[in-house]
């Protein structure tokens, strides 16, 4: 896969707005400023392609971009409390409505905040994920943030605050020294490959 090939495709703020799925999709999870459009832009290897914001909530869209025949679907971070009570549900709706519709989502790359537990919306998303049989690894972001020592703590509580955490895959992530990304590209190229066998 050409990562260098990407480009930002269209935004949908409405599920009724969506096209059917006619490709591959991989989607990019997780809660407001946990580093969704950091990673994009790594992968990538662009610094700006996908917008990164330090106001939480900033994406209110689902973002798709084109890369090598296979669609990114960055989802609206959520859990971001100043927030209107319409917007959240719009925002609920939108994503529900996408994870849950008959595409041809691939993978779900669930991002989570390596330096905290897990929160309950992250916990939310990872049950829904798993109830409804969408593949999906988690990524630890800001992993460039914690001590050799802070890290091990960290794993092992995972083990206890992520639901069937021994069965989940997890990468570390940072988007500040590349960290976890060769390892995330990789598993898009087989998602890529198992694409292009299909066809």
């Amino acid at each position: 896969m050409n990562f260098n090939k990407a480009e930002f495709f269209t935004s949908y703020g409405l599920f009724k707005q969506i096209p059917k799925s006619d490709r591959a999709e991989i989607a990019f999870s997780g809660r407001s400023n946990v580093g969704k459009s950091s990673l994009i832009n790594k992968i990538l290897n662009r610094k700006a392609l996908a917008r990164v914001s330090s106001m939480p909530g900033k994406t209110v869209t689902i973002n798709f971009y084109s890369v090598d025949g296979v669609y990114f679907a960055d989802l609206p971070g959520y859990g971001y409390a100043k927030v209107s009570r319409s917007e959240k549900e719009r925002w609920a709706g939108l994503v529900e409505g996408y994870l849950a519709d008959d595409r041809n989502l691939a993978l779900v790359f669930q991002l989570i905040d390596f330096r905290h537990p897990p929160t309950a919306d992250d916990i939310m998303m990872i049950n829904f994920l798993i109830d409804n049989g969408i593949p999906f690894v988690v990524v630890l972001t800001k992993a460039d943030k914690l001590t050799k020592s802070e890290r091990a703590k960290r794993r092992e509580a995972l083990l206890s605050e992520i639901p069937c955490a021994e069965d989940i895959h997890m990468i570390e992530f940072s988007a500040v020294n590349g960290e976890g990304v060769e390892e995330i590209r990789s598993i898009i190229e087989d998602i890529s490959e198992e694409t292009d066998d299909e066809q």
